[in-house]
Parts: structure tokens; C-alpha cells; sequence
């Protein structure tokens, strides 16, 4: 008897999106993914992770455009 091909239902553990940067931190993000020989998307995603991680939000009055004075 063969044996069946058994197809689950694919698990999604990232997405896809398109963002802005200034130039200034697309040359550093370059620079440094060649010197630790880790793709941009790696280092996004630890610097992401380190700043949710180290997150602080401070008391303060709301200017209306998302930024906390």
C-alpha cells in the first residue's frame, strides 16, 4: 500500500511590508550586515526585538502627532 502525502495546513511566522528608513540608517544597517555577515532582515528583527524588550513609556503630554513631550 503507498503511502498517503499528507499536506497540513502551513503555519505563517512572518510577514511581509514594506517600510521607510532614512538613508543614514540604510548605510549603517548595510555596513553592519557586512561586517557580521547577517542579512538585514536579521538585524531588523533583533533590533526590534531589543527594542520592545527595552521599552519605557514616560508620563507626558500627548502633541497629537504620536509623539510624548
Amino acid at each position: 500500500m503507498k503511502e498517503k502525502f499528507v499536506v497540513e495546513p502551513k503555519t505563517t511566522r512572518s510577514v511581509t511590508m514594506t517600510i521607510r528608513i532614512d538613508n543614514e540608517l540604510n548605510k549603517k544597517l548595510d555596513e553592519l550586515a557586512l561586517k557580521s555577515n547577517r542579512s538585514r532582515n536579521e538585524l531588523i528583527n533583533m533590533s526590534l526585538r531589543y527594542a520592545f524588550e527595552n521599552l519605557e513609556f514616560t508620563e507626558g503630554e500627548h502633541k497629537g502627532n504620536g509623539s510624548v513631550v
